[in-house]
């Protein structure tokens, strides 16, 4: 068994280069089984989802050929319509094959995806939109099986602007036949990427980035090369840790226009934060500033992902802090971890009190969740002694190398074997 140890109370320095976005990358391979041919996408992240989304595509009839981090998907050959139960259980955004299969072949088989436990996250709007293009899905004994004779067009209002269904309802509406017009969508930069890669493919889409996109239905798509943006919410996870750190980085590659929200959080804690075209600089040089009342929203909100992450930083802040989760229920389960570390939080339903400590000391503490878990190793590094974080399978699902990156910034952060 693996465990990250960290030993705190270094300030952070030096540059590293962003992985690429866990959260585009998915709905992006996903989509590359629309295409009967090969699709090319560079700055795939080495993480466990994108080992699990890739054994996925093999197990359904494509060729996908891994040069560095660059990912090679041939669907020439795509022949199952059963994803395997042993990849859903492991990662909740399997369930993103439902609208890219449907359209290719009409038919697919799933199991209720897992993933985090950051509490329910149905997909009932997934279902509800692809029901919509004409689709029949049965659920039975934990599966759903979803047919259709011929995906069409229509307009599909979202009663809540998810991410999730928004790509499910797009990546289906691709190769429908008719126009497609998907009102309320999310706004995340991750679907304008998945609409930009989609576009390389052919597809033909209007309203990227904005709440209404319109689809008109192609009837085949062609091969394309694409490049996977910086992660912003690894961005944002090493902003809040040299917030509460102090020091200087630079972020190679981040791009300042898909977390200004985040910028301002971290400026608001006393950070400086400088961009440019080649990324983005992160300086502090004391202790972070309390923040009086954040609240987590769909994007261009603070995202829910960065929650855990700040309120790390926040923990030794300058007075005392609000939280205000309002997308995840469970996203709290960091703060049992947090509290044997010294942190002083009070908890109220969805509202978090975080009262400011002069410092935090180790422990041994365990990860419930990616972000919870991203969160514990930003802990640890501004408390004495050292910490050992255990359950780091969740962190290794969306952080390439958490302890490279750290390392490189100066951290004493490494894997330890037992």
């Amino acid at each position: 068994m693996t465990y990250i140890q960290v030993t705190g109370g270094k300030k952070l320095h030096g540059d590293i280069e962003v992985q690429g976005s866990k959260n585009a990358v998915l709905p992006i391979l996903a989509a590359s089984v629309l295409h009967n041919g090969v699709t090319t996408i560079h700055h795939c992240p080495e993480i466990s989802d994108v080992q699990c989304m890739i054994r996925i595509l093999d197990s359904i009839g494509c060729k996908v050929k891994k040069e560095g981090s660059t990912v090679i998907v041939d669907a020439t050959q795509l022949n199952n319509y059963r994803i395997p139960d042993e990849f859903v259980a492991r990662m909740r955004s399997s369930i993103i094959l439902l609208g890219p299969l449907l359209g290719r072949q009409h038919f697919v088989t799933i199991s209720y995806p897992g993933g985090c436990t950051i509490g329910a996250r149905p997909i009932d709007l997934h279902v509800k939109g692809l029901k919509r293009l004409n689709a029949e899905i049965i659920e039975a004994n934990d599966l759903l099986t979803c047919m259709t004779t011929k995906l069409l067009g229509t307009e599909i209002n979202l009663d809540f602007p998810s991410v999730g269904a928004t790509e499910n309802i797009l990546l289906a509406a691709v190769l429908a036949e008719g126009t497609t017009i998907i009102t309320n969508a999310a706004k995340e930069p991750e679907i304008d990427e998945l609409c930009a890669f989609l576009t390389c493919m052919g597809a033909k889409i209007d309203g990227s980035g904005t709440g209404t996109i319109i689809v008109q239905g192609a009837t085949s798509l062609h091969d394309c090369e694409y490049t996977v943006k910086a992660d912003r919410i690894v961005t944002g996870t090493y902003m809040a840790a040299v917030a509460a750190t102090g020091g200087k980085i630079i972020l190679r590659g981040a791009v300042k226009e898909h977390i200004e929200e985040v910028i301002e959080v971290v400026n608001r804690m006393g950070c400086v934060t400088q961009a440019s075209s080649e990324g983005i600089t992160v300086i502090q040089k004391s202790r972070p500033n309390a923040y009086d009342l954040l609240r987590t929203r769909s994007y261009p909100g603070f995202p829910t992902d960065l929650q855990s992450p700040v309120m790390a930083a926040l923990t030794i802040a300058r007075g005392n802090s609000i939280l205000i989760e309002n997308i995840f229920e469970a996203r709290y389960k960091v703060v049992k971890e947090l509290v044997k570390m010294g942190a002083n939080i009070e908890i109220d339903g969805k509202i978090a009190i975080i009262r400011g400590v002069s410092s935090l000391h180790g422990a041994s503490v365990k990860a419930y969740e990616l972000r919870g878990g991203a969160a514990l190793v930003i802990a640890g590094m501004i408390a004495k002694e050292t910490t050992d974080i255990h359950s780091i399978e969740y962190i290794l699902r969306g952080y390439e190398d958490i302890c490279r990156d750290l390392r490189m910034l100066g951290a004493t952060v490494n894997y330890i074997e037992e």
